[in-house]
């Protein structure tokens, strides 16, 4: 069986395929040749279940997506003090490439914007010449396997790179960057051109979802303390001067990159990314703003939405005798949310229930929000359609009249016999 949530992430490529407004990243000759047709969405849980659809194994840069990560590797190396002396937190309403400082203090106004993040590549270098290679090594453990730099992006990056170079002197005369303007530029560019697809930025994103553990690995690669202080500032300064509506609209941390990405948190659940290379005026994605959209929308992802998530839905499965014949029983807990239905609808496609009667029994269960109660419309559906017979134990009436995507109801019990 196919999991439905493959499903709606291939109705979320066509549900925005219409979106074309926007144009690459000119002023950098290798991403604006980027195809603009090229499409992707990936979804990771913090069990490490990777979904993707549309151009998932494409490669493209990751360039600013970049930013939480070095961020969180200044702070793991240095302490948040001492990073906080260097780079401030607060959004700066500007452009992410402005020519700008702290009047007061003399930092950037946060490790988001090019300026703050030159400094905090510069953090990780340390003076030493190996923040571009540390910075690979981090990508490639969230990853989960070895990454490369795009060269010929760095090198088309680095021929157009002066508003950096004009950033990095700037931050050096004020005493904000100790290391050579130059070399932490071309670090910082080499660090943006790292290669990645939406699988890898949805396990990157998911590792900050489950706490700084990456979730195939489960290495502790950031401190929890150090994955909300980034998760944080992602939520306040990660879209650049289109923040505020992002965080009204969308409501995750997020940060996107000028070669089309953006990826998303939702802490405790889940990690995603969108790929559409078209930028709008704010240098995000004009495509995969919309698709987050429609995910935090469908999916219940806004950070505002009050639920208490959990991180499966499935308490136990057994073999049961009841009056209809040998049934398998799902005996299902707390609220269902997309993470723990997810971890449902996966146990059902890697092992499908064995006999012909199927019961959900949702006696334990407290709240079923609408991304659910779809998933499990459809989950459903097709376990209909290959012979299965459904009940559902639903006590207190937590899903009234519920029923199939294609609308045919399913029985009701009081218990393991009918009613």
């Amino acid at each position: 069986m196919r999991s439905p949530i493959l499903d709606y992430l291939d109705s979320i490529l066509t549900a925005t395929s219409g979106i074309s407004s926007g144009e690459t990243a000119q002023y950098i000759p290798e991403l604006a040749a980027a195809d603009p047709s090229r499409a992707a969405v990936a979804l990771c849980t913090v069990n490490g279940t990777v979904y993707a659809s549309g151009d998932a194994d494409h490669g493209f840069s990751i360039q600013s997506m970049s930013k939480p990560f070095a961020y969180a590797a200044a702070i793991e190396a240095h302490g948040l003090e001492a990073v906080l002396e260097r780079i401030g937190v607060e959004p700066s309403g500007e452009a992410f490439n402005e020519l700008s400082l702290d009047p007061v203090t003399g930092r950037p106004r946060n490790p988001m914007i090019n300026a703050g993040a030159i400094v905090a590549h510069a953090l990780v270098d340390d003076g030493g010449g190996e923040g571009a290679g540390r910075m690979l090594d981090l990508f490639s453990r969230l990853a989960g396997h070895p990454l490369e730099v795009d060269e010929a992006v760095a090198a088309s990056e680095l021929a157009t790179a002066d508003r950096n170079l004009g950033l990095a002197y700037l931050l050096h005369a004020a005493q904000a960057l100790e290391v050579e303007p130059r070399r932490a530029v071309t670090g910082y560019i080499r660090q943006c051109a790292v290669a990645v697809t939406v699988r890898d930025l949805a396990l990157m994103a998911a590792t900050l979802a489950n706490g700084g553990v990456q979730p195939e690995t489960g290495e502790r690669v950031f401190g929890r303390g150090t994955t909300r202080h980034v998760l944080s500032v992602m939520t306040s300064c990660g879209m650049y001067d289109a923040a505020g509506d992002w965080l009204t609209s969308v409501g995750i941390p997020a940060k996107s990159g000028v070669a089309g990405g953006i990826i998303g948190v939702l802490p405790g659940q889940v990690g995603v990314a969108v790929l559409s290379p078209r930028l709008d005026a704010h240098g995000n994605s004009a495509r995969g703003v919309e698709m987050m959209r429609r995910l935090s929308e469908d999916l219940g992802l806004h950070l505002m939405e009050a639920s208490r998530p959990a991180r499966s839905s499935l308490r136990e499965v057994r073999t049961e005798q009841t009056r209809a014949g040998t049934a398998t029983v799902y005996v299902l807990q707390g609220d269902l949310v997309l993470s723990s239905i997810e971890s449902l609808v996966r146990a059902l496609v890697e092992s499908p229930p064995p006999t012909a009667q199927v019961v959900f029994d949702m006696s334990r269960v407290d709240e079923v929000l609408p991304v659910a109660r779809r998933t499990a419309a459809e989950t459903a559906a097709r376990l209909i359609d290959e012979g299965h017979r459904i009940a559902i134990i639903d006590p207190e009436s937590t899903v009234p009249r519920f029923q199939d995507s294609r609308g045919r109801p399913v029985d009701r019990w009081e218990g393991l016999t009918a009613s």
